[in-house]
């Protein structure tokens, strides 16, 4: 159950509120929580992960590539696969009418949402979930992952049977378009827009509730993880980073750590180089408070704009070497992947990495 945060002001405000001897009695209570401003409090948020730190830190992979056993099809039972789409009209909170879009960029009328739920998925448990962007994007593998590794006999090597959910994006790319404005914002916009539209909307969707009757989602943060590339890479860390009381597992390949954020966009008042400031100028990694997240991300070497000067704020090698760097930095526990003789997004970095990169990503997980 999630409560609002105490900012440093309310906190101060509940001090000014205090008669002497209450103030005497509590106010070191009260100031202790001006610390945490930068972080959410639960009043059930009483958990702490501890997975082993085996497969954190930084890697090196390539030239050569192949698909891992994991990510074939086994034969193992499949599970269920659904698809529907969402109206962007009817959102209260991405309806496809922003002001900062540029007319020229065509925005979608409809946005296809793809579930995957596994056969290990027992209907009335409350089941972990990953939400995928650009849909379906890379499902194919993590169907594959699901049905090989939730009924692996190596308990190191298991994957809790989370339900994937591929989230389509609301059409085009860069700035001024719907996608951009989704991905590339430095804001909670996009967790809310998936915690209070999305999810609702698979759980009451008719062919998933005549399939399972009783589905339902875990709340536990932990149990709720982003993935996603290029921008959608960069999605999924602003995901858990503005909202790490919603999601706190997450995966970025070919992350999009810099300056995409559409320039008309309110949020340049606060972070006028969008992902960018995650990992220089404000550095928001290394000088905010180390909040509960575990995080892997990636690069290629020929990633997008690889012999960019810094000035430009467009190198995705260079924002994702720094970004890396602070997460070690701060003490996260994180994977950072680079990969050899590849390009942004390359298929066959997915097809080497992922199931490692979901085994590590869901590492600590304790059911509900």
């Amino acid at each position: 159950m999630q409560i609002s945060p105490i900012t440093p002001a309310t906190a101060l405000i509940m001090l000014s509120r205090l008669k002497p001897f209450y103030f005497r009695t509590f106010g070191i209570f009260i100031i202790s929580f001006i610390g945490l401003s930068a972080n959410w409090v639960f009043a059930d948020d009483t958990r702490v992960e501890k997975p082993s730190e085996n497969g954190n830190g930084n890697f090196v992979i390539g030239p050569d590539y192949a698909l891992a056993p994991e990510l074939k099809d086994q034969g193992n039972p499949k599970g269920k696969e659904f698809q529907f789409k969402m109206s962007l009209a009817e959102s209260k909170i991405f309806p496809g009418n922003d002001l900062t879009l540029d007319p020229k960029k065509p925005v979608r009328k409809e946005r296809k949402i793809t579930v995957y739920v596994p056969a290990a998925y027992n209907d009335g448990t409350k089941a972990p979930i990953l939400v995928m962007h650009d849909g379906p994007s890379n499902l194919n593998l993590v169907r594959n992952a699901l049905d090989n590794l939730t009924i692996s006999k190596d308990v190191d090597r298991r994957l809790p049977a989370f339900i994937a959910i591929a989230v389509e994006n609301g059409g085009d790319d860069g700035k001024g378009s719907q996608r951009g404005l989704e991905y590339d914002t430095m804001s909670d916009r996009l967790a809310r827009f998936i915690n209070d539209e999305v999810l609702p909307a698979v759980l009451r969707n008719a062919e998933v509730k005549a399939a399972y009757p009783n589905i339902a989602f875990t709340q536990d943060p932990w149990g709720k993880a982003a993935m996603g590339c290029s921008s959608g890479g960069a999605a999924a860390l602003t995901m858990g980073w503005f909202r790490p009381d919603l999601f706190r597992r997450l995966i970025t390949y070919s992350g999009t750590f810099v300056d995409q954020q559409d320039d008309d966009a309110s949020e340049e008042a606060k972070y006028p180089l969008g992902a960018w400031e995650y990992h220089s100028s404000m550095n928001l990694i290394g000088n905010t408070d180390k909040k509960p997240l575990r995080i892997f991300t990636h690069v290629a070497e020929n990633d997008n704009r690889a012999n960019d000067p810094e000035e430009t704020y467009h190198n995705w090698v260079m924002a994702n070497e720094r970004t890396a760097a602070a997460l070690k930095t701060k003490g996260y526990d994180y994977r950072y992947v680079f990969s050899k003789a590849t390009k942004h997004c390359d298929r066959k970095v997915f097809e080497q990495t992922l199931a490692e990169t979901l085994l590590w990503t869901w590492r600590g997980y304790v059911a509900e």
